[in-house]
């Protein structure tokens, strides 16, 4: 069946996912490929919607799917020159809850730029790391912009949204874990540390990490940087940090 009036309640609830209001179970993939990797991935995928007259070279037969036109579809997208398919994914976070089995857990206090945090977990996928946390006031990891630059990461991370970080933090103290922050006003250098057993908080692009997570941290280090600059980008500095965990690990 052909949809072709924009106030189909089956459109507007779609729609609705758009604001991040209302995406606290289920959020928007958009393009070819993003679509191609959310079934690869096995992703609980609720609705897949293909624009009148799009051809795909793989099969969604087995997915609840509806054809809406041009018009129709336009009103669901997001970008400029549009793929025409959309899914509808649920969230695989459902508990919400920190897996403490985990040697090494990366979480965000107050990121700001979209890019910086589909990045960040594009680089944590590459790392193999399974969760990432993320205080309630970064970015809104099921943004468009996010999934896009996360390139498939999305749908292999529990990105857990927690209320009160430093709180969490201190949850994780009680299960042995140990916390680090980044701080240029320290001597002790992130390759001065094990990482196991260790969360490692990257604060906000031009504030850092905020007085109160600094406060409960158990190390304080610096990325040494050889030149001038005295700061590096959230994303690269998450890399870094991911990247020296790797390579205690395979060393």
């Amino acid at each position: 069946m052909l949809i072709t009036s924009k106030d189909n309640s089956t459109i507007k609830d779609i729609k609705k996912l758009k604001e991040k209001k209302y995406r606290k179970e289920k959020f928007l993939v958009e393009g070819i490929k993003m679509v191609r990797e959310a079934i690869q991935e096995n992703a609980d995928i609720e609705l897949i919607v293909l624009r009148e007259g799009t051809e795909l070279d793989f099969d969604i037969s087995k997915f609840n799917n509806i054809e809406a036109s041009e018009k129709v579809f336009n009103e669901l997208t997001d970008v400029v020159a549009p793929q025409g398919v959309i899914a509808v994914v649920r969230k695989n976070n459902k508990n919400n809850e920190i897996d403490y089995s985990a040697d090494y857990i990366l979480a965000l206090n107050g990121l700001q730029d979209p890019g910086n945090l589909g990045t960040i977990l594009r680089t944590a996928d590459s790392a193999n790391l399974k969760q990432i946390i993320v205080s309630k006031d970064t970015v809104d990891a099921y943004s468009p912009k996010v999934i896009r630059s996360t390139m498939g990461a999305i749908y292999r991370i529990n990105i857990i949204e927690v209320d009160d970080l430093v709180k969490t933090l201190e949850e994780a103290k009680k299960n042995e874990f140990q916390i680090v922050t980044t701080d240029l006003q320290t001597d002790k250098s992130i390759y001065d540390l094990d990482y196991n057993k260790k969360v490692v908080v990257i604060g906000n692009e031009a504030n850092g990490v905020t007085k109160e997570v600094k406060e409960a941290a158990d190390y304080k280090v610096i990325i040494p940087m050889l030149g001038k600059t005295e700061s590096l980008n959230a994303s690269v500095a998450a890399g870094v940090m991911i990247y020296e965990y790797v390579r205690q690990k395979i060393k």
